[in-house]
């Protein structure tokens, strides 16, 4: 494989939610609360992966053209749930009124999408159909034809990559069809939801790489999210797994890693959110950022300074 529509750089995950801010509540950072964080991301970072076509990626790509910020963007739609999916844990199951609404609500996406794309096309570098979307335990299950149809729709409609965010596994078999579509596949590796140790965490993520770059040859492959949590209640990530030192490792040994092969990897996540998940605070979900959500750096950021 030759083309690489996606040069390497140094990348990362980035959602501004603060104590207090939630996209389920639509209290979102302000354009000084962005503008404070991509001042401390630009010191590290050239790439920035946002997820949804909403009010909060748009104040990040205003900021990032008012203050003349050096990043590149990976912009995304925020899809939900089209079809029911009884395999996912906590609920994947809606009423048919609801999953109509959502179809309607998922078009809309992408058509923003689109047009934030063109209206920043100089910091947009790439766009993602959806996050997660396909795989087993999903909670907003889209169908690959569905996905299909978004990626042409986004390819009629912008001229930078079009790809899907998505777990390796489904790659693998059931998202075939939709690869043909896309520029790059990207793909997430977390070693630690998948009880790998530190030890086994980077050897891990390369194989789930590997696997999905042999099964198609003429793609781009890149991760578009690969982390290590530093706390956790123990609920699908052991207790004694987790810490800011075993944090630290991954990082470091992933960046190296990506660095040498020149394979573009964003890191999950630039700050803690402590929005996410439960209302335990020891919800895994909420503690795997890089900085804490006070915007301090963790151990991984001051072993490396």
């Amino acid at each position: 494989m030759t083309n690489k529509p996606l040069p390497y750089s140094k990348a990362i995950c980035y959602s501004g939610y603060r104590d207090g801010q939630s996209p389920e509540t639509g209290e979102i950072p302000s354009y000084e609360q962005v503008k404070q964080d991509l001042l401390i991301l630009q010191e590290q970072w050239q790439s920035l992966r946002l997820y949804a076509s909403d009010s909060h990626s748009e104040t990040v790509l205003a900021v990032i053209k008012n203050e003349g910020m050096p990043f590149d963007v990976m912009l995304g739609a925020y899809i939900t749930a089209e079809v029911d999916n009884p395999e996912c844990p906590w609920g994947g199951v809606y009423p048919p009124e609801q999953l109509l609404a959502n179809k309607r609500e998922n078009k809309a996406q992408i058509l923003r999408l689109i047009e934030l794309t063109n209206a920043y096309s100089s910091i947009v570098s790439s766009v993602s159909i959806g996050n997660e979307a396909s795989v087993s335990w999903t909670d907003h299950m889209v169908t690959t034809d569905s996905l299909v149809r978004y990626a042409r729709l986004l390819k009629d409609g912008v001229s930078q990559p079009v790809t899907f965010c998505e777990n390796y596994v489904p790659w693998l078999d059931k998202l075939r069809p939709l690869a043909e579509e896309l520029d790059v596949i990207s793909i997430h590796s977390y070693p630690v939801w998948e009880y790998k140790s530190i030890e086994e965490g980077l050897a891990y993520t390369i194989e789930n790489y590997n696997a999905v770059a042999q099964a198609y040859p003429e793609k781009q492959v890149v991760i578009t999210e690969a982390g290590w949590a530093t706390k956790t209640n123990g609920l699908g990530i052991d207790s004694h797994n987790v810490n800011q030192e075993f944090q630290r490792r991954y990082y470091q040994e992933l960046m190296n890693w990506a660095e040498k092969e020149q394979v573009l990897v964003y890191y999950f996540e630039a700050f803690d959110e402590n929005w996410k998940g439960s209302s335990d605070p020891l919800e895994p979900e909420k503690h795997w950022g890089l900085y804490r959500a006070d915007r301090t750096p963790k151990l991984a950021l001051v072993a490396s300074a």
